[in-house]
Parts: structure tokens; sequence; C-alpha cells
């Protein structure tokens, strides 16, 4: 299935928890001056425009975003200033724009993208900015990439969860990458439903330093995903006072999940 499009969902505030954590661990790994390698598994468009006519349908954005007073101390903002002051003040970044606007010419980007408008989509939002582009299918395509060089690195999977089987086999792709690519982290986003799904993907995952940070809120009235969870294998020192730093700074709209 190639249905999902994220123009309807973003700057919602599952966004507001992935975008602000991956700004902070991609702060972690750049503090010193050798390069990294940042590789996305789905990377999506890279760039939305909030008074789009999918993302005003469903407006998430406003339950989101527009929630959230800008900080200097979430990177998430120097990204999205960047953005804005590019495109326009209703511009959005997805994570691969984010990505653009924190790394530096030292770091290498490699973007996956499998749905053939949101790839096209993508070539042209990230034609300056040097990332490799591959338009192939993900749990295929990142196995046969990695590791890469720089070494050091982060790997973001965020698939669509389009059909039941991607959660366990996203759990299976992060381990595998980790197998693959000692040297990097990985990010994987999910949804949290009231099926439980996302059960499936922890368990495939069984590292002892891992870290997962889910949280709750409140998104159309209660209808459909009820959270948002992060899963990191290997992340840099200092990221859970990151994501700690990232509930501080979106108290408005997200909350622990208990």
């Amino acid at each position: 299935m190639l249905s999902y499009q994220h123009a309807y969902h973003a700057g919602n505030p599952a966004d507001v928890h992935k975008h602000f954590a991956l700004a902070e661990v991609l702060r972690l790994l750049t503090v010193k001056d050798r390069g990294v390698s940042y590789l996305e598994t789905h990377a999506g468009r890279g760039l939305y425009d909030l008074s789009s006519e999918e993302a005003q349908k469903t407006g998430e954005a406003a339950e989101g975003i527009t929630l959230v007073p800008s900080t200097d101390d979430i990177a998430f903002f120097k990204a999205l200033a960047a953005v804005r002051a590019e495109y326009g003040d209703t511009a959005y970044p997805g994570s691969p724009m984010v990505a653009a606007k924190l790394l530096r010419p030292q770091d290498r980007m490699v973007f996956i993208e499998r749905h053939p408008q949101e790839h096209a989509a993508l070539r042209r939002a990230m034609k300056r900015s040097g990332a490799e582009i591959h338009h192939r299918d993900a749990f295929e395509g990142a196995r046969a990439v990695v590791p890469l060089n720089p070494r050091r690195g982060l790997v973001l999977i965020d698939p669509p969860y389009e059909v039941k089987t991607d959660y366990a086999d996203t759990g299976k792709l992060a381990a595998d990458l980790r197998r693959r690519w000692p040297e990097a982290a990985v990010m994987v986003w999910y949804p949290i439903l009231r099926a439980g799904r996302h059960t499936e993907l922890l368990a495939a995952t069984e590292e002892p330093d891992r870290i997962v940070h889910e949280v709750t809120f409140d998104l159309k009235g209660g209808q459909g995903m009820t959270g948002s969870g992060l899963l990191l294998l290997g992340a840099p020192y200092g990221t859970d006072a990151a994501l700690e730093k990232v509930m501080a700074a979106s108290a408005s709209i997200l909350r622990a999940l208990s």
C-alpha cells in the first residue's frame, strides 16, 4: 500500500514529539567537529505548507506546533526559523528538512522514499541539500546501504504503518540495522493506538540500554491516534536529559504516558 501522505498530518502533536527529539539527538551528535551520517528510511516529502488544502482539511497543526511557544532551548526551532525564512511563514519542515538545516557540510544525508509523488516532492525540496535520495523500498534499501561513512551516525525509521505487519517488521529492521551498523544510533517513531500493536515492535528490540519515550495528547477529540512513541537504540550520551527538555518545551500539548 502506498496511500499515506503526511501532508494531512504535518505539524500535529506526534510531529512535535518526533521532530523536537530528532533535532536534539542531532545536536548531541554534532557537538564534535567530525562528520556524521544520517539515514532516513521513510523520508516523505521533506517540506510542508500548513496553509495547504491537505493541512487545512484536518487542522492537526492547530492542535500541535501552533500551540507550542518557540524557545531557543530547542534545536527544532532553529530549523523551523531557517525554513520559514526561505519558504514563508506557513512552511513546516519534515524530518529531512530538519536534518538539512541542522547538519553541517562535513555530514552526510541519505533519504529513502518509495511513494512516487512523495519521492518527487522530496527531490524538489532537497535539491540544494547535497543529500542522496533513493526511490526504493525502505526495508530492502536501508539494509542495502548501511553502514555509511562517516561511521558515526543516526537512522530514523518512521514508516506509515499502513499494514499490521509494519510494526513487527520495523522492530526487526531497527535491530538488524544496529547489528549491521553498530556505530549508529537508531530512532524509531511509532503511533500509539488503542489496538496496541506497537508492542510487537518493541518486542523485536531487546537492547538493555534502549530508551522508550512515549507521550499522550488530545487530537481530534481522542479519535484515532492517542499518543506517540520513540524507541532509541544506541542513543548518544545526554539523550535522556534532551528528552526531558523536549517535554518541558512541549508541555502545552504533550504529557508523559504513565
